[in-house]
């Protein structure tokens, strides 16, 4: 999975500002689907990125037979490289990645505009489901839509893990942090005429990268999920999974009377298309928290200037005047601290600006979001969290996990068996039954009754193709979709 989240150090310097990447990204993502005008556009994106690949170096060997060893000695480097890493952090060296929580929470919102449309580069092979040379590619996508399952569907559970941190302003980000997920939703609807690029990007994409084990690792560590990247590192994998499919899928659409030469010339440019746009090294470099917390403050001020009141003076000036003035948030940061409301490097209980907005009784409650509410802590704590004084080690998330388990224990609630869970399931099915009617299901009882009134097999599949797009395949009548689409192509 490289991409986004390259660690290569070419992509690092490859960050062109495509001027048109975050308006296109939203529009052949519309629920709708693309307009005319956004798809022609979207091809001459396409093609300016390809001609970007052109002068970039490519670790793909000459000769294609010694492919499959390629790939099988990039997972051994990576995996050792994981254990070096390993070795060193149980030798008592730092996170090679996340400073804080905030850092973390920084890097999840950036990825985001890739994250969001995984696996979208392989919508467009959907429609040759009939055609065995593309089995893998529509295995590969199927997979990353968890075959519609809520708990497997790698977008819905990128988009969980973004709104239980509040990292909801992702599509407020710069246009560079759209450059690869609008390549990738080009690819996707222009699969017809770029098909080699499609399968030079999936090989690229679908290999295991070192920084996807780190992410994990250090994610978890700082009591994050990580669920949705160690997904990836078991799919991905190159014996078995998404890596090995790849490789085939290339082999197996190898034209037999074309120019087999230029087919692999277009194969490795979208190979190299995973080196546009900005990576993961890039991505988490880019975290300045003084920075990222005014930013906020910035954000907060056209609405806050409006709605406070007068009686309290910061610096000899009331608040709305403070934030009457963007630009002069550094000074009100300074003033705060002055003024003792903020202590910098103490635990961030110690300061009355954090009681301000922390706990449900809070004067401020729910005007920072949880990812803003992290940053303002770690920054409050700034040199005391790295020297650990006062302030709490934050547990793993499975060490949370472990947590509620035991209280559940405590409080006399046994812990789910799977035979429990069986029986849990089961009521689920009895209690969806019982509310097949309700309105909440109308949309799922007009999609069935559509679908059992398409008779012919080729009508079917093309409707459903329709709800499996990038753009719909996470809701309910896409997972729905899905589910059918996955049980009649493996018919």
């Amino acid at each position: 999975m490289r991409s986004l989240l390259s660690t290569s150090p070419t992509a690092a310097i490859h960050e062109t500002l495509a001027p048109d990447a975050k308006s296109l990204y939203f529009e052949l993502n519309a629920e709708h689907g693309p307009t005319q005008e956004a798809l022609e556009r979207s091809r001459d994106f396409l093609q300016n990125k390809l001609k970007e690949t052109e002068g970039l170096p490519c670790d793909l060997p000459d000769r294609m037979e010694e492919w499959h060893d390629w790939m099988e000695n990039g997972a051994a480097q990576a995996s050792q490289q994981y254990r070096d890493y390993l070795h060193g952090r149980r030798s008592g060296q730092g996170r090679r990645y996340f400073g804080n929580v905030s850092h973390a929470l920084y890097f999840l919102n950036a990825v985001a505009p890739t994250k969001l449309v995984d696996g979208s580069w392989l919508y467009g092979v959907l429609q040759r489901w009939d055609d065995p040379r593309f089995g893998d590619l529509i295995r590969i996508y199927l997979e990353e839509l968890g075959e519609g399952l809520p708990d497997k569907n790698h977008v819905v559970l990128y988009r969980k893990l973004l709104e239980k941190h509040g990292c909801t302003h992702w599509p407020q980000l710069d246009e560079a942090y759209f450059t690869q997920g609008t390549i990738q939703l080009c690819l996707a609807h222009h699969a017809a005429d770029f098909l080699p690029e499609v399968i030079g990007f999936n090989l690229g994409y679908e290999q295991l990268p070192l920084h996807l084990l780190i992410t994990a690792y250090e994610l978890n560590e700082l009591g994050i999920d990580p669920y949705y990247f160690t997904l990836h590192v078991t799919v991905d994998n190159a014996s078995t999974g998404h890596a090995q499919k790849a490789l085939k899928a290339v082999f197996d659409a190898m034209p037999q009377a074309g120019d087999r030469a230029e087919f692999l010339r277009r194969v490795i440019n979208g190979y190299k298309l995973n080196e546009i746009g900005i990576n993961t090294l890039t991505a988490i470099k880019s975290f300045d928290i003084t920075q990222a917390l005014l930013s906020t403050f910035r954000a907060k001020a056209k609405v806050g200037a409006a709605v406070h009141s007068d009686y309290c003076r910061v610096g000899g000036r009331t608040v709305s005047d403070w934030l009457a003035e963007p630009e002069r948030m550094p000074d009100f940061l300074a003033a705060l601290e002055d003024a003792g409301w903020i202590k910098r490097h103490e635990a961030p209980e110690n300061s009355r600006f954090w009681k301000l907005i922390s706990g449900e009784r809070a004067e401020m409650f729910g005007v920072f979001t949880g990812y803003e509410q992290q940053l303002i802590r770690d920054w409050i704590a700034g040199d005391a969290a790295q020297a650990g004084a006062t302030l709490p080690r934050q547990p793993s998330f499975r060490a949370k996990q472990r947590m509620l388990e035991a209280a559940a224990d405590t409080a006399g609630r046994s812990r789910p068996t799977y035979m429990a869970r069986g029986v849990f399931r089961t009521q689920q099915a009895r209690n969806r039954a019982a509310n097949d009617h309700d309105d909440f299901n109308a949309d799922l009882r007009l999609l069935e009754a559509e679908i059992a009134a398409l008779k012919d097999r080729r009508k079917i599949m093309s409707r459903l193709v329709e709800l499996l797009s990038p753009a719909v395949h996470h809701t309910s009548a896409g997972m729905m979709a899905t589910r059918i689409f996955n049980r009649m192509f493996y018919t």
